[in-house]
This record gives structure tokens, C-alpha cells and sequence, in this order.
């Protein structure tokens, strides 16, 4: 089923609880397939397994319901953690200044990986600062493929959570 489709069915309900949606994927292999919901509070701060809970018990309710998945899955929801995922353009201002990994679907001047720091965000481009030799590339939101904080000291010491 395709992710697009199960995400407009749920983000409503998941909206209406006052969470966001991180990341919606599939993971596993072809017998055993899970569905990764991964929310964060609108407001802010940490997500607790009674957040967990309660996002579980109202997707499972909806996709029975609207019957969109017809293979056997489990569902997993869970909270973005320390070592999270930066999904939106929003996500890398938020946090901007901490060691980041981005993945690019093509090449970037010349690579696909980069480690270091986000700049800025804006209009759909991500400055960002590479760690090893302080060159800063414009890395276009809509090539990434993946992208995420590294779990270092100035991150635990900051205090973020989600």
C-alpha cells in the first residue's frame, strides 16, 4: 500500500491529538511487514508512551476501518528519539546547528553523503556546513533521501529529546 494513501487516511486523527507526524514508512521484509508511525507533540517537548498509546489505538481503529491495507502488518508507533530524523524543511531550522547525516537520492557536487552542521533552511534549500573541510553546500529539500541528527555530546547536553 502506498504510504501517501495510508497517511491521508490517519493524519487527520493523528492531527486531532495534537501530534505530528515525523515519519511514515514500511519496514521490514516481505513476510514480515511493519508499519513505522513515528510522532512528535505539536507543541513541542517528549513523546510518552502514553502518546505512543493512544496514536496506536486510533490508527489501528481507522485502517480496519477503511480497510486500505490488505496484506497482514504490524503496526509500530513510536517517538522520533535523540538520534531522530529530519523529515521537513522545518525540522533542519529547528535543528540547526547540530551534527547532521544527509543522504542524497543524486549526486551534489560531486557526492551523496554529507556530515555537518545545518546553517539555514529556507525556501526549500538546506545551507549546510560539511564537517570535514567547512565548505557549505546548498543541498536542495526535495533530493534528499535521508537525513538525520548524529547522537553527539552538544546534542544530549542540549537537552532534546524528541
Amino acid at each position: 500500500m502506498e504510504i501517501s494513501v495510508i497517511r491521508n487516511v490517519i493524519e487527520p486523527a493523528i492531527e486531532n491529538l495534537g501530534f505530528d507526524i515525523v515519519r511514515l514508512k514500511w519496514t521490514g521484509g516481505e513476510y514480515r511487514k511493519t508499519l513505522q508511525l513515528m510522532i512528535e507533540p505539536k507543541e513541542g517537548g517528549i513523546t510518552r508512551v502514553e502518546h505512543c498509546e493512544a496514536a496506536s489505538h486510533a490508527v489501528s481503529a481507522i485502517l480496519d476501518v477503511e480497510d486500505v491495507i490488505s496484506d497482514e502488518y504490524n503496526l509500530e508507533v513510536c517517538s522520533p528519539g535523540i538520534d531522530r530524523p529530519l523529515t521537513k524543511v522545518e525540522h533542519f531550522e529547528r535543528f540547526k546547528g547540530f551534527e547532521t547525516k544527509i543522504e542524497a537520492r543524486e549526486m551534489i557536487n560531486g557526492r551523496k553523503r554529507f556530515r555537518g552542521f545545518v546553517r539555514s533552511a529556507k525556501d526549500g534549500i538546506i545551507n549546510f556546513e560539511l564537517k570535514d573541510n567547512k565548505e557549505v553546500v546548498e543541498i536542495p529539500f526535495d533530493k534528499i533521501s535521508e537525513a538525520r541528527l548524529v547522537l553527539t555530546d552538544e546534542l544530549i547536553n542540549a537537552g532534546i529529546s524528541n
